[in-house]
């Protein structure tokens, strides 16, 4: 009942107009980006307490970001909001035509547990600026970090623009069976099925932002050096507990033992001789997902790390070689610290292998050789990636960042979030001055002739 009550009063809401003129979405994130920069510390220590990140980490792949994406849109929003012109046929004079984007209305945002702050306020910001009002539920899995983001937006908005409601799997069913005009989940393949059958009861757009296992290809050509250490920059951070991170390796057989042997001193370097005495290499986020993990992990076949701290839920950064598609490992996508890494003799044919799995939300490629790197893009279908480093193509309002397949639909970010928040009309404004009687009964020979000139 409570949740249908926020829900009714944010359609009232929306229905007054009051989210609509930009100075009134400038606004809001305006004071939204303030909030945020007054309540780093807050969200720091709350992503401590959850995840274990360092104060660094927290600002440069949550906090930081954050501001980046309401920074863009502040800059920006007054210019997706235009009406963009379009050519109008000639058998439609005389008429202007063009498209105009308008806000669904009342968005429900799902977020997940990894990013708890990045992946709810992003889409948040996109919605606002769209125009819409928004129903956000983070995760129970990071409560601490979920308690500041309720103070935050309760100092921000009005609930009947934007509401938080916290809780478990009883909440998000509860907001599920509810009709929103557009719905955006983060999180696994398994509930972002339920999602979009819920979705589908009301035939309500969806964008889902799932997962999958991301390939990271180093071919012989690589820099070995520097793929190792961007390959454990972007496997290791969040202690892997990252939707994009590098899933696991796969790499021409002639260069596996050199670069096993160059992500090996990486991670000394990066993390120190005993990661686990790192305060600034976090842990798993649940005793649940720790056992998991740790499950995944083949002892005979363990070349790094392989250790864990059920009390502390920390495992050690991981790295396993003489790995198939056959391994426990290779079954799921693991999502935490643990590296597999596999190997090719015939690049063709690993590329074959890659294409018969679900598309995975990323794929990763380190190779010096230009017709390698087409080869690569060309064949493989993915949600997006990098050339020669990992993870940071998340990192840009500039470009849209989604899935493709089992990996998800629709993409955010930048301009691509308005859009996904936002409906684009298709509008004709015809003018009263000229009326063309083409297309009115009765028909004739003339009639046809002129619609067989315009209409071909």
């Amino acid at each position: 009942m409570e949740i249908q009550t926020i829900l009714k009063r944010q359609r009232e809401y929306f229905a007054t107009g009051h989210t609509l003129p930009a100075e009134a979405r400038i606004a809001a994130l305006k004071k939204l980006k303030a909030s945020l920069q007054s309540h780093e510390a807050d969200l720091a220590r709350a992503l401590k307490t959850d995840l274990g990140k360092s104060a660094t980490e927290s600002y440069m792949c949550e906090t930081g970001l954050t501001l980046s994406e309401a920074t863009w849109m502040i800059r920006h929003v007054r210019r997706l909001m235009r009406e963009r012109r379009v050519p109008t046929p000639l058998s439609q004079f005389a008429a202007r035509s063009f498209r105009s984007p308008s806000p669904y209305g009342n968005v429900l945002i799902m977020s997940p547990w990894n990013y708890p702050v990045l992946l709810t306020l992003d889409p948040l910001i996109d919605a606002i600026a769209a125009g819409n009002t928004a129903i956000v539920k983070p995760s129970a899995y990071a409560p601490a970090t979920a308690a500041v983001l309720q103070q935050i937006l309760a100092e921000c908005f009005p609930p009947e623009h934007v509401a938080v409601v916290t809780g478990g799997r009883a909440e998000n069913q509860a907001l599920l069976h509810q009709k929103f005009d557009m719905i955006f989940f983060t999180g696994s393949k398994a509930v972002g099925k339920e999602v979009l059958r819920c979705a589908a009861e009301h035939l309500t757009p969806a964008v889902l932002e799932l997962g999958g296992k991301s390939p990271c290809i180093v071919e012989k050509s690589a820099k070995i050096g520097l793929a190792a250490k961007r390959i454990v920059f972007g496997k290791y951070l969040n202690c892997g507990q990252t939707c994009v991170a590098p899933d696991y390796i796969l790499c021409d057989a002639s260069i596996r033992d050199e670069l096993i042997d160059a992500i090996r001193k990486e991670i000394t370097a990066q993390f120190g001789a005993d990661p686990m005495a790192n305060e600034n290499y976090g842990k798993i986020i649940n005793e649940k997902h720790y056992h998991r993990l740790m499950g995944l992990i083949d002892p005979t076949k363990v070349v790094c790390g392989g250790t864990g701290d059920e009390a502390a839920q920390r495992i050690a950064p991981t790295v396993m070689k003489d790995v198939t598609r056959e391994d426990a490992v290779m079954g799921e996508e693991i999502f935490g610290p643990i590296l597999p890494v596999l190997t090719y003799t015939d690049l063709d044919a690993a590329l074959a292998d890659i294409e018969a799995q679900p598309h995975p939300l990323a794929l990763y490629l380190f190779s010096e050789d230009k017709a390698i790197q087409r080869k690569v893009l060309d064949r493989c279908h993915f949600g997006g990636g990098c050339l020669n480093d990992t993870i940071i193509h998340l990192a840009t309002s500039a470009m849209p960042f989604g899935g493709v397949g089992e990996s998800g639909m629709g993409g955010y970010h930048g301009k691509a979030g308005f859009e996904a928040f936002s409906h684009l009309r298709s509008i004709v404004d015809k003018k009263t001055w000229l009326d063309m009687p083409v297309r009115y009964q009765p028909y004739d020979n003339q009639k046809d002739k002129m619609l067989r000139f315009f209409l071909q």
